[in-house]
């Protein structure tokens, strides 16, 4: 039985936000499944976002014998390298202007071999959260995990997708949960760095730590382009304390394996788990632009919520 006939047969499939995690093992088994819901959508009409990692990307290009003027190619290595980006991106493919009203279909593979446990953890966060985001809509969003990956991971991906299936069959997920539990989840002790440098802050220091930061970054051999990016991430981090956080927080830096990382901590909370994860509206009075483009500036974001506040690490590639 093909992945189309089984998207007809699922019940699921007729509900207007669909959100299946398909498991595979080979590439015989990805491209049945991923490829065939692909073809699906396009024989329905709609538009695609194809967004998974390099390699399978060209498989699925040449699968299409190149490029289709309904669908996006996206290299996920690239694009959702921080799985924070990822949500604001189906969203803008999602609501983009000039697109023709109706269901719209999207492949995000958000987990390959290869991740850290850092990653992995914020990737699931993403998948529970696009069930929040998404909620209602009348979209398809396929997640293709491989079975290669480690049973925590996958383990996960029956508790972030309603629906679960491989190359012969689709159920409903027994496993899935609330994605404000999952998200509790993913809130996961993070490690204690060595030799870090202290920075406390209040509203009078900004200006001091972003030119220690910058002098501390230099040293630590961050390129001028990337500076700019790291100083202007942790300066919407700062402030954010200042503004939302008590009025003061606390700033750690360390150099970790070809990275580095800025801890930046305060007594604030973060009442919205989708705060940072879509592109937030300019006139909107609610905020969440800080975070957003922390995002879009770091290599990856790990957010701790908590009843003592919240922890930010951002991190930045040397490279």
């Amino acid at each position: 039985m093909t992945t189309d006939s089984l998207m007809n047969d699922h019940p699921d499939r007729l509900a207007p936000f669909f959100h299946p995690a398909l498991f595979y093992a080979t590439e015989d088994e990805y491209l049945d499944g991923v490829g065939g819901f692909v073809r699906g959508a396009l024989d329905e009409g709609q538009d695609v976002l194809v967004a998974v990692p390099g390699a399978r990307l060209r498989l699925l290009k040449e699968f299409f014998d190149g490029e289709h003027e309904r669908v996006m190619w996206v290299d996920m290595t690239d694009a959702g390298r921080n799985p924070g980006r990822i949500l604001s991106m189906l969203q803008e493919f999602a609501d983009r202007p000039g697109r023709d009203a109706g269901p719209v279909s999207i492949v995000g593979e958000p987990i390959w071999v290869g991740r850290t446990p850092a990653e992995s953890w914020e990737a699931t966060r993403h998948e529970a959260l696009i069930n929040l985001a998404f909620e209602g809509r009348g979209l398809s969003i396929l997640c293709p995990y491989g079975t290669a990956l480690p049973e925590e991971v996958l383990a996960q991906a029956y508790r972030t997708h309603p629906v679960v299936g491989d190359s012969v069959a689709y159920r409903a997920s027994a496993r899935y949960t609330d994605p404000r539990e999952v998200c509790r989840n993913c809130d996961v002790p993070l490690p204690e760095p060595r030799d870090a440098v202290v920075l406390a802050f209040g509203r009078e220091d900004l200006a001091r730590v972003r030119d220690e930061a910058d002098h501390w970054a230099t040293v630590a051999g961050l390129s001028p382009e990337r500076r700019t990016d790291w100083l202007l991430a942790i300066g919407e981090a700062t402030s954010n304390s200042v503004r939302h956080g008590g009025g003061h927080g606390r700033l750690r830096l360390w150099r970790a394996e070809g990275e580095l990382v800025a801890e930046i901590s305060d007594r604030g909370r973060l009442a919205d788990p989708l705060t940072g994860r879509r592109r937030p509206d300019p006139y909107a009075p609610t905020g969440g632009r800080g975070v957003w483009i922390m995002h879009q500036l770091c290599d990856l974001v790990e957010i701790r919520s908590s009843a003592q506040g919240l922890v930010l690490r951002l991190h930045m590639s040397v490279k």
